[in-house]
């Protein structure tokens, strides 16, 4: 997954930023590791094996630095504490192409502390873990206490990872402010100057990258493989994720052929093979293979109308991110509350019910309710702690690049030079201003 977004963005950007978006997506991997193991894990998941009646519904509260977590005989804590860590280094990446071009590197990763070691993880405790307010395993299943009697249906994180993330792109995006020039001229007259991308084949090496990835983000959350049925279930996963993207993808090339008259978009395609993914992911398990095909129908329009909603709000968003993983990523919960399939829901969760079936099978409602609630928590809990952190580092002057080096590129004046050698006399000549 951090190969395939790096590759992406890499591509996205103008050639002068190349070094610096692979060198951002490269440490949030390596700060991301060290957060979710002095605090991360433990606020996310902590404290959910207590015996002693401590039962903390909003936050995890033990296990910091790992504290305890390879006493299992077959080190099972320390498989989910790997596995884990893969989810939170991707969704602080979503936001590196969002904020691109135009972003301090001290910023980035201060935000990147924040979102593993606090925010995410606070967000996972609530669904994924056993004691999370709105996890569908709280408690046990024959108590039913889960909230709406169902709990949030977020199989591998539509809403966990990828809302999560595109909330936090949008406030950095928004805090940061577009890309010079790209809605108002050197007069201050309104326009939309298209930045095109330096490499279509980098683009497209990611986004593949990233879809074979997305079969251990979807496939490998059933945790185990032993189990009977836990192979049957492995297996839909993945189908239903590659119909979803699939499904997606040809959608959205269709959508911009129609509006140019016949013109096949790579950007479309791409970001419509993503945007299926991210809306399969959290109801991948749940759902028969003509549901994941309708689910990837639906969410190209709704990555479409992210995407223009972004363009008319002026936020510069370099790889789309807000559209793939925030509108998608709701998309994504909510799909679960119209097609989950109950004897599906049953083979998966172990429950049964008439509140735990999609409204395509008749169901009440529940797993939608539930669905919207946790949405809305997401927007409201990443939303305003994002919005403190982007904003106190705008206000300290710390978050955005000068003019001058946003010109220069980030390759030039943070990185020592460019990453390719058409640039080779430019970089050695910022090399010796350095020095004089």
């Amino acid at each position: 997954m951090q190969a395939g977004f790096c590759m992406l963005e890499c591509g996205s950007v103008r050639s002068k930023n190349a070094r610096n978006i692979c060198i951002k997506n490269l440490l949030d991997a390596c700060i991301a590791t060290i957060c979710w193991w002095s605090f991360g894990y433990a606020v996310a998941f902590g404290g959910e094996n207590d015996t002693h009646g401590d039962s903390n519904e909003f936050i995890g509260h033990t296990g910091f630095f790992l504290e305890g977590g390879g006493q299992n005989p077959d080190g099972v804590n320390y498989a989910q504490f790997f596995f884990q860590w893969a989810f939170a280094a991707t969704a602080a990446s979503i936001v590196s192409g969002a904020v691109a071009e135009r972003c301090q590197m001290t910023a980035y990763f201060i935000y990147c502390i924040v979102l593993t070691s606090f925010v995410y993880p606070v967000v996972v405790h609530w669904a994924w873990s056993y004691k999370g307010w709105l996890s569908p395993w709280r408690n046990d299943y024959s108590t039913n206490q889960a909230y709406f009697d169902t709990g949030v249906i977020d199989f591998a994180g539509s809403g966990v990872v990828h809302l999560t993330g595109g909330v936090a792109a949008f406030v950095g995006a928004a805090f940061l402010g577009p890309r010079s020039g790209r809605f108002y001229d050197k007069d201050g007259v309104m326009m939309i100057k298209e930045m095109p991308p330096h490499n279509s084949a980098l683009q497209v090496l990611g986004t593949f990258i990233l879809w074979l990835g997305w079969y251990a983000f979807n496939g490998a959350s059933t945790l185990a493989i032993t189990p009977a049925g836990y192979g049957v279930l492995l297996a839909r996963v993945v189908v239903t994720t590659t119909l979803s993207a699939s499904s997606c993808a040809i959608t959205c090339v269709a959508i911009k052929a129609m509006e140019t008259g016949g013109e096949y978009d790579l950007g479309y395609a791409m970001n419509g093979v993503l945007a299926g993914l991210v809306s399969i992911t959290g109801p991948c398990a749940v759902v028969e293979p003509w549901a994941a095909v309708c689910i990837g129908f639906i969410g190209a329009f709704v990555y479409v109308f992210g995407s223009k909603l972004a363009l008319w709000m002026q936020i510069d968003d370099v790889v789309d991110a807000i559209a793939v993983h925030g509108w998608c990523g709701t998309w994504g919960v909510l799909a679960s509350g119209v097609f989950a399939s109950p004897k599906l829901v049953s083979a998966v969760y172990g429950f049964t019910g008439e509140f735990r079936k999609g409204f395509v099978y008749g169901g009440n409602g529940n797993i939608l309710g539930v669905a919207a609630v946790f949405v809305i928590c997401i927007l409201l809990w990443v939303g305003g702690l994002m919005s403190i952190t982007f904003g106190s580092m705008s206000a300290a002057g710390i978050l955005r690049v000068s003019q001058q080096e946003e010109e220069d590129g980030l390759d030039l004046s943070h990185h020592g030079g460019s990453a390719y050698n058409d640039d080779k006399k430019k970089s050695s000549e910022m090399a010796f201003s350095w020095f004089s």
